[in-house]
């Protein structure tokens, strides 16, 4: 079977890009050019119709047949450890348990980063995008609600994404934390070659071989993007909605997290 070893599993906006092609340089690794193929987000095809803006084509990218999902991992050379990221497998409790029973040893990676940062850049990134038709950053959060009900896909759960510690909550009764890597999305950005090594490590490949971690892929913040981030006021307003699960985070992960709290 080719299936993968490793799964690179969430967050969204989180460098989860640039980690996946800092990774596949390294010669101990393969990863397939098609990043995101989503296989373990249904159980079969995906919808074809509803959604929100452009949400069908984003379902017709899936890569739900199994055989089709083994042949991205045939091209790996013998010996090498595969490996894909799809970032709504944390975010997912379904495609949580698909992977549990899949691949019972695989080891898996998320990148974390404030809650209140990675909403407002999921917001952003597809006001840009010319998809989210809400031009409030609030109002668009207030929306989700109606939005999920109504079968929105993943991408526009803009703040129940954020709820790390609910996800790592369930995925850790399904997998052993010793084989989840929990990364913090500011060490990704100041650190990324140091962060790259880290994976490495916990993969049992040779560290020092990747010296460089695409940088247009890692944003130094939230308001290096067009459009600025959330203002002070956004912020204080969204804070409440992460209050509670910021210290289910702290729990799984050591983390002092106390920026991601003010």
């Amino acid at each position: 079977m080719s299936l993968p070893d490793f799964l690179i599993i969430g967050a969204p906006k989180t460098g989860t890009s640039a980690l996946h092609r800092a990774l596949a340089e390294h010669p101990e690794l393969f990863l397939p050019s098609v990043k995101e193929p989503k296989f373990f987000l249904t159980d079969g095809p995906p919808p074809s119709s509803g959604g929100g803006p452009g949400d069908v084509e984003t379902w017709g990218e899936h890569v739900w047949r199994r055989a089709d999902y083994e042949a991205l991992f045939d091209p790996a050379p013998p010996g090498t450890l595969r490996g894909e990221g799809t970032v709504f497998y944390l975010y997912d409790r379904d495609a949580q348990e698909r992977i549990a029973d899949l691949l019972p040893a695989v080891r898996l990676i998320a990148v974390l980063r404030d809650p209140v940062e990675r909403t407002h850049s999921n917001w952003s990134h597809l006001r840009q995008a010319g998809l989210e038709p809400e031009a409030d950053f609030l109002a668009a959060c207030r929306a989700e609600g109606a939005r999920r009900d109504s079968g929105w896909a993943h991408f526009w759960h803009y703040v129940a994404q954020g709820r790390y510690g609910e996800q790592l909550d369930h995925l850790t009764g399904l997998v052993d934390p010793a084989r989840i890597l929990l990364l913090r999305y500011r060490d990704l950005r100041d650190e990324p070659v140091a962060t790259a090594d880290r994976v490495c490590a916990f993969l049992g490949v040779e560290t020092g071989r990747i010296t460089e971690v695409p940088r247009h892929h890692v944003r130094p913040d939230v308001s290096g993007r067009s459009g600025g981030g959330p203002s002070a006021a956004e912020r204080a307003a969204l804070l409440p909605a992460f209050a509670d699960d910021v210290a289910r985070v702290a729990a799984h992960t050591g983390w002092d997290l106390a920026d991601w709290r003010r």
